[in-house]
């Protein structure tokens, strides 16, 4: 499933429900969904900076595509996460560097987030393009 397919489903899967309330719920469901991390990736270098709770994120590089396992001590975050984590796993590094995460405006999430949520997504999502720029430069000369 390509990263704009991805995206079309996140979209899909929200519009529903007509009430805040309702996607804060489904935001919890989700982040229920996404599991652990093992205690060993729990690590202040795997802390996102600029989060008012504590985000884990680690990134593994396979066949060419990255691959993320993330995790938050807040409900509503871990949700946050478990979005950010299906949209950009499995692509390409190229893919994730250049990606327009349209969803997130498009399921009305950064109108609906805290001012502190808000530079939390955004620090996720610069780093997982960091990851993806680190991994791009790595595997670049393989």
């Amino acid at each position: 499933m390509t990263l704009q397919e991805k995206q079309a489903e996140i979209i899909d899967e929200f519009s529903p429900f007509d009430d805040w309330m309702d996607r804060y719920q489904y935001l919890v469901e989700l982040g229920n969904g996404l599991g652990t991390l093992p205690e060993s990736d729990k690590t202040a270098q795997n802390i996102i900076q600029g989060c008012q709770s504590k985000v884990w994120l680690t990134a593994d590089y396979k066949d060419g595509l990255i691959y993320y396992h993330g995790e938050s001590d807040a409900v509503i975050v871990k949700g946050i996460v478990s979005l950010l984590v299906k949209v950009l796993s499995g692509c390409t590094p190229d893919e994730i560097i250049n990606s327009d995460l349209h969803f997130i405006d498009q399921i009305g999430l950064k109108e609906h987030l805290s001012p502190t949520r808000s530079n939390g997504l955004l620090a996720m999502v610069k780093q997982m393009k960091l990851y993806a720029l680190a991994y791009k430069t790595k595997y670049a000369n393989s």
